[in-house]
């Protein structure tokens, strides 16, 4: 069976997912995968909180950091350090959690060479506060 599904698209999407991947050099900031087909573009404010699709309010992530990272489970300090909630941390699981999460902890994050591509200190802070509360 099919049916036939509409989907609302935000205007600019594409070319800030296609900005913020380029100014990543197609990588994900916390594991260095590099097949774009499995790569993001996050806001780290979100769209829905006042986040535009502004290079410097994203950060290219693969699918898997990119869902922990809107769950809060993974968060990212100002200072470009990944830090994984508590309870996550001290989960046992399989190797996807250890070695896809767990051992992000405290990483620090590959971050573009043109400072103008860099996440904005600002973005960050108001986003990292919220993981705080949150995680």
């Amino acid at each position: 069976r099919h049916y036939l599904s509409l989907v609302k698209r935000r205007t600019g999407h594409a070319r800030f997912r296609e900005s913020v991947l380029d100014g990543y050099a197609s990588r994900c900031p916390l594991c260095r995968l590099r097949h774009r087909e499995l790569l993001d573009a996050a806001h780290i404010v979100s769209y829905s909180e006042g986040g535009g699709h502004r290079v410097t309010n994203g950060m290219s992530m693969c699918k898997i950091h990119h869902a922990a990272y809107d769950s809060d489970i993974l968060g990212v300090r100002p200072d470009g350090l990944a830090q994984v909630r508590r309870d996550v941390l001290e989960e046992t699981d399989g190797p996807m959690l250890r070695h896809g999460l767990q051992e992000v902890h405290g990483a620090k994050l590959y971050l573009p060479r043109k400072p103008t591509l860099r996440p904005s200190v600002d973005a960050l802070e108001k986003r990292w506060a919220r993981f705080r509360v949150l995680g």
